[in-house]
């Protein structure tokens, strides 16, 4: 299996909607992981996984805002019904 570190500004719109699923609700600082760059800094990043690869996603404040915009991005207004008065049946007991 290949390990790749991925900053966020090269993230591809496949690791994105990976991201997406394997963090439907946002991620942690349990679910970061630290490790030594071959330059000796300090990286934090979280992982990502796919069926071959499992990618290290280096951590910022700039990766939420990608993260909010996909999730913009892939909004279809037809995912949700359009809910009118007369198809609302309240259940309202005098």
């Amino acid at each position: 299996m290949k390990r790749l570190i991925v900053d966020y500004k090269k993230l591809s719109g496949k690791i994105l909607n990976l991201l997406d699923s394997q963090y439907p609700f946002g991620y942690d600082d349990d679910d970061i992981i630290k490790f030594k760059l071959a330059s000796g800094e300090i990286a934090e990043a979280i992982e990502v996984r796919s069926e071959d690869t499992v990618y290290l996603i280096k951590v910022g404040s700039k990766l939420t805002q990608i993260i909010k915009q996909n999730e913009k991005n892939n909004f279809e207004e037809d995912d949700f019904v359009d809910l009118k008065d007369d198809n609302i049946d309240d259940d309202i007991t005098t």
